[in-house]
């Protein structure tokens, strides 16, 4: 069964000026794929109505998470279903620290799921390992969210809390945004990690040189509001040579 499914998808913001035009796109378990695009293309409105932002209105079209219309819950939730959100611009949220806000998150997901909660010591050996695979150390878990952080490491942070929430579906808008290249492979080795066969990523950028570092299975070409081109990573290869203007006459 597919993770994600979209077909057809129209959506439009407040003042009613439709940004998705007929949307399509299917997520097998184990895949990642890679969606470009030049601006104003509707990539991050995708993502937005995905993860069940209300800015939008969806006019027309489907879009089903492991068979279910996700277009019916509430983001809350997406959430508790397994469908992650990695912003472009990660949000702050001052006098919350790491630890309490990624317990509280992981337990309700476990409590959505009918599993106990983690106790304090299971809770904190998952965090050690997974702050390890992002080069962090336990001072973070008492860091307020991404209060004060500088943009790489609002990144850093936002995979790992991916690592520890480990949800079906990962949708990740312009996580490359802003990093140098040390950060670009640390934040790379953390979405590898997460990678295996059940799961599957989205993965929203303008640069290929993220494709040096996380292979896709699919490079899509999203214009218009619509996914005109679909390719390998031979794709953002060749996108990043001639720009998107050829694809009007492909």
């Amino acid at each position: 069964m597919n993770v994600l499914t979209v077909k057809d998808l129209v959506v439009r913001v407040a003042e009613g000026k439709d940004i998705l035009k007929g949307c399509s796109l299917s997520v097998n378990p184990g895949e990642v794929h890679v969606i470009m695009g030049p601006n104003g293309a509707g990539k991050p409105t995708l993502a937005s109505v995905l993860s069940g932002r209300d800015a939008y209105e969806v006019t027309g079209g489907t879009a089903t998470f492991c068979g279910d219309n996700l277009l019916d819950w509430p983001v809350h939730e997406r959430a508790w279903r397994g469908i992650f959100l990695g912003m472009q611009y990660p949000v702050e949220i001052p006098g919350v620290n790491n630890l309490v806000f990624l317990k509280a998150a992981l337990n309700q997901i476990r409590k959505s799921r009918g599993e106990s909660a983690l106790d304090a010591m299971d809770f904190m050996e998952l965090a050690k390992d997974n702050l390890k695979q992002m080069g962090m150390d336990t001072s973070w878990l008492r860091r307020e969210v991404n209060a004060g952080f500088s943009g790489g490491e609002k990144k850093r942070n936002e995979i790992f809390q991916l690592l520890m929430l480990n949800p079906k579906l990962a949708i990740l808008d312009e996580t490359d945004s802003g990093l140098d290249i040390d950060a670009l492979q640390v934040v790379s080795n953390g979405i590898n990690s997460y990678r295996n066969s059940d799961n599957a990523v989205v993965l929203i950028t303008h640069y290929q040189r993220l494709l040096n570092h996380i292979k896709p299975d699919f490079v899509h070409v999203m214009k218009a509001g619509r996914i005109i081109k679909t390719g390998s990573s031979a794709l953002a290869l060749e996108l990043e040579e001639k720009g998107y203007g050829w694809l009007d006459n492909d």
